[in-house]
């Protein structure tokens, strides 16, 4: 899809929109009412793809620097190695171990194959989704995960994530290339400084409809060390109308085109339970449909500290193409 025709009218709207019309705005028109009730359909897709494909990357670097073959911790320790959950294989210090903990890991680095299996088979550490599925990471002969420049592909087969609080799910397939730019091993972020990491690919997403989207992927991920790893990440795509932050583009289930721009990098802290904390979204829609949402709130709509196992909020503000505003506080 070429981003140049899609914007020229778009101003700006969130990927994890969840979008309602206020009870001040009663009297809009059925046909108004129907935009937002897809947008409202349109954004919980976003924010569910979206936070699920973030996940997977997370899941495929910890799966990597959970292993000394494949991460380069040594030389030594090449084998096949099978973990179930995840925090030890391979034997390193792994500052994301535990976060899998609906599936197994089998690590393979003999004859030649290198690669890292991640089979979901379950609930994840906070219940509140289950995942099926496969992704197989591929790693060239003579490439270790932390030196600068490491590339690797990550390959998603059928991977079925289901919300519990309503049995929503959507099944992701396609591909994503991963690099370590910077170079370093998680193990050491509290020394180095900062570790970044660039993600780029193509998905193709089952909504619970049946029908089928392509979404392509750009972003960047830094991890940096304070008070245990935080993880900032921005969009990389550079669109024609010069936004060089945009992190998703595609066509949405109702076949609207769409680019996701990251307008305030989003933050996830491990001292937060690893939940996003902070940042904003705008989606730019081909049909002239404006939203902002803002993320690390309460449910009053303001910023707020780290809740733990605690809710989380974010504020939707929706302008259509007549100025009509619709604004909504949901949990996330």
């Amino acid at each position: 899809m070429k981003t140049i025709n899609i914007f020229r009218l778009a101003l700006g709207i969130s990927f994890f929109t969840l979008v309602f019309a206020c009870s001040k705005n009663s009297g809009s028109s059925g046909s108004n009412s129907t935009i937002t009730s897809q947008l409202q359909t349109q954004a919980d897709d976003q924010a569910m793809v979206s936070n699920e494909s973030d996940a997977v990357t997370t899941d495929a670097n910890t799966a990597m620097y959970g292993s000394t073959a494949i991460a380069g911790n040594s030389i030594s320790g090449s084998g096949d190695v099978t973990t179930n959950g995840f925090g030890t294989s391979g034997g390193s210090n792994n500052n994301l171990g535990g976060l899998i903990c609906d599936a197994t890991v089998t690590v393979q680095d003999t004859l030649g194959v290198r690669s890292v299996t991640i089979n979901y088979n379950g609930s994840n550490c906070w219940g509140n989704r289950t995942r099926t599925g496969v992704v197989v990471i591929s790693i060239p002969t003579g490439v270790y995960w932390k030196d600068a420049g490491a590339q690797v592909t990550l390959s998603i087969q059928n991977l079925k994530i289901t919300r519990v609080r309503d049995n929503k799910s959507i099944v992701i397939n396609g591909s994503k290339t991963l690099t370590n730019v910077s170079g370093g091993r998680l193990a050491d972020l509290a020394t180095l400084g900062g570790i970044t990491h660039t993600i780029t690919g193509n998905l193709v997403v089952t909504f619970d409809n049946g029908s089928q989207r392509s979404w392509n992927v750009s972003k960047q991920r830094v991890y940096s060390y304070s008070n245990g790893v935080v993880i900032t990440t921005t969009g990389t795509h550079t669109d024609s109308l010069g936004n060089s932050d945009v992190a998703e583009w595609g066509t949405n289930r109702f076949g609207v085109e769409f680019e996701s721009l990251i307008s305030q990098p989003k933050v996830i802290r491990q001292d937060c339970d690893f939940r996003l904390v902070s940042g904003q979204n705008q989606v730019l829609r081909s049909d002239n449909i404006t939203t902002t949402v803002t993320y690390g709130l309460d449910a009053n709509g303001d910023v707020t500290t780290c809740p733990g196992s605690g809710t989380y909020y974010f504020k939707v503000v929706r302008v259509n193409a007549g100025g009509l505003s619709f604004t909504k506080i949901l949990p996330y």
